[in-house]
């Protein structure tokens, strides 16, 4: 339910607050959140709910490090406004893990060297989640297809498909 708020007027000059009131499905969490009608979802994210780890990177969709879930699939927040996002399930980094205990994506990802800065990760890491939900035993070239829009400038991309391969390993004997 979009609700825009009126003009306002300060002083002699009248501002357009043009903020809008929408209720967002963050990791689980309902947020009702008043932010400017153009604010983007990464905006919104990291400024208005102080999720920090969906990072600003190219800021054009061409390198994934604003990747986060839409109802399970990756999305580049950068690139959709917060607006659109109502009624979807969002997932962000720091809504992956179970309490306290690491997803097995992120235990594999420190382990083997899959992130080096620790910028490009967040992103790497939900697409493998999506890619992982859909496809729990994964060839390479799978995984480097479900990766192909999330770009690393540290890392050779060996360890992070190397994390992925790991960590479905993980996953797939979890759940036999």
């Amino acid at each position: 339910m979009s609700e825009r708020t009126s003009l306002l007027q300060i002083g002699g000059a009248v501002h357009n607050r043009d903020k809008i009131r929408m209720t967002l499905t963050v990791n689980g969490e309902d947020s009702e959140i008043l932010a400017d009608g153009t604010a983007t979802l990464l905006e919104v994210l990291r400024e208005e709910l102080g999720l920090p780890g969906t990072k600003h990177g190219c800021e054009l969709g061409e390198c994934g490090a604003c990747t986060v879930l839409l109802d399970g699939e990756p999305a580049l927040s950068c690139l959709l406004l917060a607006r659109q996002c109502e009624g979807l399930d969002i997932t962000t980094i720091e809504g992956i893990s179970h309490g306290n205990e690491l997803h097995p994506l992120q235990d594999a990802f420190a382990d083997l060297g899959g992130s080096q800065c620790g910028y490009c990760t967040p992103g790497f890491i939900l697409s493998s989640a999506a890619l992982l939900e859909r496809k729990p035993d994964p060839s390479r070239a799978e995984i480097t297809e479900a990766l192909s829009g999330n770009l690393c400038r540290c890392t050779g991309y060996n360890q992070i498909f190397e994390s992925v391969e790991e960590a479905a390993r993980k996953i797939r004997e979890e759940n036999s």
